[in-house]
């Protein structure tokens, strides 16, 4: 782990604690290039009624209109959870170089605890993945979360 990919992860989880402030799954990422940030979000699917508007999904998106490009090569992806297998097919769509994710997920992880896209050897590109930056900090704000809607309250930021 290099000490940007701590750096970046915090921003990461200020995006996903933003979401839980807002009833999102609190999940953040953050696209980075040349060591500047060109996109930071969390996942939106409850504001906007679109189930594509997961964290990732959505940097990307910003990431390849603030390049003119949809080819992102040499970014890396910082997101506080394991992409789900939509998400890591749109990292490596995107020829992402590397990711670096907090907790993993085990029930829908396609970084390699459930699913290993990112690595598959029949697709085109694949990325340096770094798991578990900051895994505690990620895993409590999702454990907040859930506990919060488990006991009928609005999550805490």
């Amino acid at each position: 782990m290099l000490s940007a990919d701590r750096e970046y992860m915090l921003l990461a989880l200020e995006e996903a604690r933003s979401a839980a402030a807002e009833g999102e799954v609190p999940v953040g990422a953050v696209l980075v290039r040349e060591g500047k940030v060109i996109a930071s979000t969390h996942n939106r699917r409850e504001a906007t009624g679109n189930p594509l508007d997961h964290a990732e999904i959505l940097a990307l998106m910003e990431g390849a209109r603030r390049l003119g490009n949809w080819r992102l090569q040499g970014t890396t992806m910082y997101v506080t959870l394991e992409p789900c297998p939509m998400c890591a097919g749109a990292l490596v769509q995107a020829r992402v170089a590397r990711l670096v994710f907090g907790a993993r997920d085990l029930k829908l992880g396609a970084a390699g605890s459930r699913y290993n896209l990112v690595h598959d050897e029949t697709t085109h590109h694949r990325m340096e993945v770094i798991d578990g930056v900051l895994e505690e900090e990620c895993l409590e704000v999702l454990r907040a979360f859930f506990e919060a809607r488990r006991n009928g309250g609005k999550p805490l930021p």
